[in-house]
């Protein structure tokens, strides 16, 4: 019985990351969407979020039959704990995907992003793409010095936030009022979706020590 235990924790541990790696591939899809008006790119994020919801629903259920019939204690018990705020967590940033990939399909033929916010919309895209990726090498390796990186790829994300804000309320923005409502949810979006993997992170540094307040340095 011990050893089927452990097989199921780790096949919570390979839904979650299975399920980050669909989120990476979402974000991927949708900022490249965005960035270039591409409505057939931006449709596949669009279809492709239910498989993410059902995935994540699925490892729900995973983690409460675990709690049920197995009533783990201690580490064991942090990872189902863990499990379902990740998952919680992930299927958001896959709606995030989808409602950018939304924005896209909203505004063809034309292309949602305005243009003297370009350059800061394809930097934000990269940096959104990159957190996935070290998101889902995190939950895949444990490897905690990834936590600081996604924390320094949000602060990135952030800044840009906050300069696409004050180019729409300077008095030399131009722009009509759909691109501004476009422009302050677009970044809105961005910035939420590295929030969820700055709050994964954390999670899972509390995996590793058992600490809500622990740092990196605090965890090695």
């Amino acid at each position: 019985m011990r050893e089927v235990f452990h097989q199921s924790l780790e096949d919570v541990q390979g839904r979650l990351v299975e399920i980050a790696g669909l989120v990476t591939s979402a974000i991927e899809k949708a900022t490249a969407a965005f960035a270039t008006g591409d409505v057939t790119l931006a449709e596949e994020v669009i279809d492709a979020d239910s498989v993410i919801d059902d995935k994540a629903v699925a490892l729900d259920g995973l983690a409460i039959e675990i709690l049920a019939r197995q009533q783990p204690v201690a580490r064991d018990l942090r990872i189902v704990v863990m499990s379902l705020r990740v998952s919680a967590s992930l299927e958001r940033m896959g709606d995030i995907a989808e409602h950018i990939a939304q924005l896209t399909r909203m505004r063809f033929p034309e292309r949602a992003v305005p243009k003297g916010l370009r350059s800061t919309f394809s930097k934000m895209g990269e940096l959104d793409v990159e957190v996935a990726r070290t998101l889902t090498a995190l939950l895949r390796t444990q490897d905690l010095e990834l936590v600081e990186r996604i924390r320094t790829i949000d602060d990135a994300i952030d800044e840009l936030h906050i300069a696409v804000f004050e180019k729409v309320l300077s008095d030399n923005w131009n722009g009509e009022a759909t691109a501004t409502v476009d422009a302050t949810l677009a970044s809105r979006y961005h910035e939420r979706f590295a929030d969820h993997a700055v709050s994964v992170a954390k999670k899972v540094l509390y995996l590793a020590t058992g600490d809500w307040t622990a740092d990196v340095e605090g965890a090695e």
